[in-house]
């Protein structure tokens, strides 16, 4: 498993945002989150990126506990959050290449990856563009270029399509669809739009800091007695 989370629960004063929370993620599987605003899905993620600590429970990713041992944990995940993060002052190419520094990867290497990661997602014509400059959509391949920069073993995606262009959100999920078989990464995609888990590999409905469903897009019509995902979601979380 590349991502094992156990009975994590976080209070904040005495809003419980996370309640018993248990999931697993393989290598190789693209599992959507679902969730409405406020389910506890960023918290999480906040918890699984070592942002926040969890009031009780664990996170092991690929065999490192975020709580004991962050510093491995770490080095296998690459993250993309909800706000935007890119230095948007700096070219493109500054921007993967200030993510390279800061792991550590030797110049030579990361030069390499950069013009890897530029050309899968079409950005090669804009590497010495400002990141200002860049719509909405290219913003956001480029954020996830950056979290790619590292190579890891776990892909976290917190609500990354937020605010741009239906195209542009389908072609980002077909991107990491395709990055998750070749090359083994898992991916947890956490959204509250039903449309982007259509095609996950599985899916766990969140509600109110507890995990509603796990299973099978087809199981979980099934559980609802639903013809679409839509419905079945706006039913179990109602």
């Amino acid at each position: 498993m590349a991502l094992c989370v156990r009975s994590i629960c976080k209070s904040f004063g005495q809003r419980k945002a996370l309640d018993n929370v248990s999931l697993n993620v393989a290598a190789g599987e693209f599992l959507a989150l679902l969730g409405p605003n406020g389910a506890g899905k960023t918290t999480l993620f906040q918890i699984l990126s070592g942002l926040f600590i969890a009031d009780q429970g664990s996170a092991v990713i690929c065999g490192a506990d975020i709580g004991k041992t962050p510093i491995p944990a770490l080095a296998q995940l690459g993250i993309v959050f909800q706000q935007p993060a890119l230095d948007l002052d700096l070219s493109v190419t500054a921007n993967l290449q200030f993510q390279a520094d800061l792991h550590g990867i030797a110049r030579l290497e990361s030069k390499h990856r950069i013009v890897t990661c530029l050309a899968r997602f079409g950005l090669s014509e804009r590497a010495q563009d400002s990141a200002r400059v860049l719509s909405g959509g290219n913003r956001r391949k480029v954020e996830l270029a950056r979290a790619l920069m590292t190579r890891p073993k776990l892909l976290l995606m917190d609500e990354a399509t937020v605010g741009i262009d239906p195209a542009s959100r389908m072609q980002i999920i077909a991107d990491v669809k395709a990055l998750c078989k070749e090359q083994n990464m898992a991916v947890l995609w956490a959204t509250h739009l039903v449309d982007e888990a259509d095609s996950a590999d599985r899916i766990i409905v969140m509600a109110k800091g507890r995990v509603q469903f796990d299973g099978l897009p087809a199981q979980l019509l099934a559980s609802q007695e639903c013809a679409t995902l839509t419905d079945a979601f706006l039913r179990l979380t109602e």
